[in-house]
């Protein structure tokens, strides 16, 4: 027996379908930058894939994950949910991992009592005292399966500073490349 046209149209659409939300839901998703918080690594409207298999995809509906490749590491820009608002979505560059002591000292990024400059791009940023935590005098460690983040922009990012310690459980993943617009097409480091 053979199908129709629109049967065939019909089924092709719902696969399609399906299989979007399957590499949307546990594989890879795009988010478009809202703010100038990650500026000059991210700009506002850029279009950036996020890998959530890296760090061990997320199971729907609870706090659990399946394994991961590797954990987050330190210079990774990470898209996560907000501590506040589980509905909105963030992003910004780990600094800090469980066990690091971490300060914001003279403009710059303290780790373990001593100035970041590994990955290189924490050499080009300039960090200021603003927030809560991890001031100047003021060091914080980060226990075990919580991370600290930092905006690239730090004049103008809402980030650990102001809301502190961000649990793993709150990681969506690992921005890979910006997309589009085509002039700004590259991988992020």
């Amino acid at each position: 027996m053979k199908k129709s046209v629109f049967r065939e149209y019909a089924e092709s659409i719902i696969v399609a379908v399906l299989l979007a939300l399957v590499v949307r839901s546990f594989f890879l998703q795009a988010f478009k930058i809202p703010t100038g918080s990650m500026r000059p690594t991210l700009i506002e409207g850029d279009r950036i894939l996020v890998d959530k298999v890296t760090y061990g995809i997320p199971i729907p509906f609870t706090d659990l994950r399946l394994p991961r490749i590797h954990s987050p590491r330190r210079g990774d820009v990470v898209v996560f949910r907000s501590i506040d608002d589980p509905h909105k979505d963030f992003i910004k560059r780990l600094v800090a991992v469980g066990g690091d002591t971490i300060e914001i000292r003279d403009l710059k990024l303290w780790v373990n009592g001593r100035p970041l400059n590994d990955p290189p791009v924490f050499r080009q940023m300039v960090y200021y005292n603003r927030g809560t935590y991890a001031q100047a005098g003021q060091p914080l460690t980060v226990p075990p399966g919580y991370y600290f983040f930092l905006g690239d922009n730090s004049a103008s990012s809402r980030d650990s500073r102001y809301w502190g310690l961000l649990p793993e459980s709150k990681i969506i993943g690992r921005a890979f490349v910006i997309y589009w617009p085509p002039k700004r097409i590259r991988a992020l480091h």
